[in-house]
């Protein structure tokens, strides 16, 4: 017989939610076979078998918090049967004996515990349960041992919400005043409690925005030449490097040259201290499923372009599949932002903290331009840079903005270090 324990937490986490069992209590296991996923305020956590073996039994529901290195089931040798489940395995009774054998619902039991006192349920479950006003003798349940899950309980909400409450006719008056017209068909609502990450995500832009002194410039570039750049050596690079070219590596090669010459971009503040970092650490955000998240490029200036597109497409795909780790979303020196992606055309980042600046950059358009004393229709891009006005003055923002457009502009400069 074997524990299996909850992963150790690094030192900024102290606990995490039981987001899902991929096994219940009788089934076969492998080593290295995911177990349960664990949401901490960072990253999700795969839990695995650390042997072959019996899924003998589980100790946390699906919604619990849980602590680093906590039990959170057992697992004994192939051949042994599981242990015999707490008060939750009576979970399926209630919804077992809600329908008779002729498909019609019986009467609820008057003597079933409230959704308060019931044992069966998680907290998350409960909380869920409680707040929406639902029955837990009416929730279908799909999770383990015939538990109801959080998710059960959610998408019970909007069957409870066309549910139709009796209403009471309201008393004659003798000057009725004319009825309000109502939208017709169903309005739902729906709650849905926030995980723990999108927590963490609101609590630190709502910390930056009480703490520092952000203020936004922007500039514009034309993409032009970075886009005949590509054009034009795009095949070869994709034959040499079996990746392909794309601007994010360029803008990171312009933002790290930029913060070499403005070296306070790339500070923190600290209490009263500012913090002068000697490596360029720069983070890329990339959306995911449960929210943005933003792993870091490590020594951006030892990087090649081939190796900077590498490591974002790792990121962008580990991201996509919930597999990102802590350690790859630690620390930072300064961060960039694509919202053109999604079609944004100008935006004001929100720094993010410790960090003093962040680059945004945003979609490309055909716009009119004045070159050369013509008008001429050329690909335009508009950026903008977030910083910390405690410590990061406005010359050297517009400054440090101009020199990425310049060298970005002329993508030969970053080569030639000019």
């Amino acid at each position: 017989m074997a524990d299996i324990k909850v992963p150790v937490f690094s030192e900024s986490v102290s606990e995490g939610t039981l987001l899902t069992w991929h096994k219940k209590p009788g089934d076969a296991l492998k080593r290295g076979e995911v177990l349960a996923e664990i949401e901490t305020d960072k990253v999700v956590l795969e839990v695995t078998a650390q042997q072959d073996g019996v899924l003998q039994s589980v100790l946390k529901n699906e919604g619990d918090t849980v602590l680093s290195e906590e039990v959170l089931g057992t697992v004994g040798e192939a051949g042994s049967a599981p242990a015999v489940a707490p008060a939750a395995d009576q979970a399926a009774g209630p919804v077992a004996n809600e329908v008779s054998a002729g498909g019609t619902a019986s009467q609820p039991d008057t003597n079933a515990p409230s959704a308060e006192r019931r044992e069966d349920l998680s907290p998350a479950v409960r909380k869920v349960v409680v707040e929406n006003n639902l029955n837990p003798a009416q929730i279908p349940a799909t999770g383990p041992k015939g538990n109801i899950t959080k998710a059960d309980a959610v998408g019970a909400i909007g069957s409870a919400a066309n549910v139709s409450a009796p209403v009471a006719t309201p008393a004659p008056t003798p000057t009725p005043a004319p009825a309000a017209t109502l939208p017709s068909g169903p309005r739902t609502e729906q709650r849905v409690p926030m995980t723990r990450i999108r927590q963490r995500i609101s609590e630190r832009l709502k910390e930056v925005q009480n703490t520092a002194a952000i203020l936004t410039t922007f500039n514009e570039v034309n993409m032009q030449p970075a886009m005949d750049l590509r054009k034009k050596y795009q095949d070869q690079f994709v034959a040499k490097h079996g990746t392909k070219l794309g601007f994010m590596s360029l803008f990171v090669r312009a933002a790290t040259e930029a913060l070499k010459a403005f070296p306070v971009v790339n500070a923190s503040v600290d209490g009263k201290d500012i913090i002068y970092h000697g490596f360029y650490d720069i983070g890329i955000a990339v959306a995911s499923e449960r929210g943005l998240v933003v792993p870091i490029l490590r020594d951006t200036d030892t990087m090649s372009l081939a190796g900077i597109e590498k490591e974002i497409a790792g990121f962008a795909q580990k991201a996509k599949n919930g597999k990102l780790t802590m350690e790859d979303m630690s620390g930072g020196t300064f961060s960039i932002t694509n919202g053109g992606t999604f079609g944004s055309m100008m935006s004001t980042p929100i720094i993010n903290s410790p960090q003093s600046a962040i680059l945004g950059m945003h979609n490309i358009i055909e716009r009119p331009i004045a070159q050369n004393g013509q008008v001429v229709i050329a690909p335009m891009m508009y950026i903008a840079l977030s910083y910390d006005h405690r410590i990061i003055d406005g010359k050297e923002a517009v400054q440090f903005l101009v020199m990425i457009k310049n060298l970005l502009e002329d993508p030969a400069r970053m080569l030639l270090e000019l």
